[in-house]
């Protein structure tokens, strides 16, 4: 998904609802996040274009809570309860991520498949 800063984005969102596994005094998201405003975005894998610094999952815990919740390696995150997360250093995405008083963490993420299954439905109707 490529896009031009300070122009509206379009994306296909998927819903996933992780509720946190409770260790001990720790909440256990089961996934780990890359990117961010103050990160450089060549540097990420799931990034097409390059220019993307958005927030992405970068690694999914086998059997864990995000897992579980349909959670993806390179899923991007587009917004955790409600904040938006298109334009957010990555120490400001992970602060949303782990607040303590939530016991569930709701996302708005897009993959390329979701991307990919939309424009493939639509090739077959006509134009308007």
């Amino acid at each position: 998904m490529s896009f031009i800063p300070g122009q509206p984005v379009t994306a296909v969102v998927q819903r996933v609802e992780i509720q946190k596994l409770c260790e001990g005094d720790h909440l256990i998201l089961g996934f780990s996040i890359g990117g961010g405003m103050d990160q450089d975005p060549v540097q990420n894998p799931y990034s097409e274009d390059k220019t993307d610094k958005g927030i992405y999952v970068t690694r999914v815990t086998p059997q864990g809570p995000a897992e579980k919740a349909g959670l993806m390696m390179g899923d991007k995150i587009m917004q955790v309860n409600g904040w938006d997360m298109t334009m957010v250093t990555h120490d400001q995405a992970r602060k949303r991520l782990t607040k303590k008083k939530e016991d569930v963490v709701r996302l708005l993420v897009t993959r390329k498949s979701l991307e990919e299954a939309v424009k493939h439905s639509m090739c077959g109707y006509p134009k308007q």
